[in-house]
């Protein structure tokens, strides 16, 4: 079985904190605290294979990536971007982090911001939060209700299913952590002052609704999960394994690719350097 499939959304998704400290790879749920510093050397060398073949994607362009991380607050969306993507030539990819939207932006569609960032041809982008906040905050809150929801999971349904049919590939990771590891990393934040800055008093305030946010994700994952964009869960208790499940994944979409350069140019060969 490949990582994606073992990490792809179940049709019937029940997201419950214990499965958030899952360690399937590569030593299953019993892997070792000491695997620790292995999970993280794999992903460092699997990091390296994705920043060739991202080179390849960009002088192919041929096709192009969109990759979204969504979360709970201190889920490990950043440090996925750091751990995974680090190595990547910025010159063909970029993070698009997306927060509580402008005076502009109200003034458009919900989804106007997020169409404007989506990858070009041999680009790889990065979503640290996404057009999917627009029915998970938006319904817990009860800004919209179920009518509307429904409404925004059909055009969002729509929405990616333009992007693959024009050449995007979409891969969608929900980063599944426990309330007790919430926790001890807010208390990590308040603790550390190299880290206070991290530390937002809106995160407590969602973190009360955070039952609410579970069964929130399980109806959007379920809604809008498709071979064209599909959604893998990830368990983000372990940071190491997280980034490691990542990596896979993504290596894997690119394997299946078949990146290859594009034809060299005989007109060059011509060409004396003097």
């Amino acid at each position: 079985m490949s990582v994606s499939q073992l990490f792809r959304a179940k049709e019937k998704l029940v997201l419950q904190d214990d499965n958030a400290s899952l360690k399937l790879i590569p030593g299953g749920k019993d892997a070792k605290p000491d695997s620790k510093a292995a999970d993280k050397l794999t992903t460092i060398k699997i990091a390296e294979e994705l920043s060739l073949m991202q080179e390849i994607l960009y002088a192919e362009k041929k096709h192009k990536l969109l990759i979204i991380l969504q979360g709970m607050d201190t889920s490990g969306k950043d440090g996925t971007v750091r751990g995974v993507f680090g190595q990547i030539n910025p010159l063909g990819a970029r993070t698009a982090a997306f927060k509580a939207p402008t005076t502009i932006e109200k003034e458009h569609d919900y989804l106007w911001r997020i169409h404007q960032q989506v990858p070009a041809n041999g680009e790889i982008v990065i979503f640290n939060r996404s057009h999917y906040e627009d029915v998970l905050i938006t319904r817990v809150h009860d800004w919209i209700d179920d009518a509307e929801c429904k409404r925004r999971l059909a055009q969002i349904r729509d929405f990616e299913r333009m992007l693959s049919e024009t050449g995007t590939v979409i891969l969608k990771f929900f980063l599944h952590i426990s309330a007790e590891e919430q926790k001890e990393r807010l208390e990590e934040r308040l603790a550390d002052p190299t880290k206070n800055w991290k530390f937002d008093p809106q995160d407590l305030v969602e973190r009360g609704f955070w039952e609410s946010y579970q069964r929130q994700y399980e109806k959007v994952i379920v809604a809008t999960d498709a071979d064209h964009a599909p959604w893998y869960v990830i368990p983000a208790d372990s940071k190491t394994q997280r980034n490691l499940a990542i990596a896979n994944i993504v290596q894997e979409k690119l394997i299946s690719l078949k990146l290859s350069y594009p034809p060299g140019n005989p007109e060059l060969s011509k060409i004396k350097v003097v």
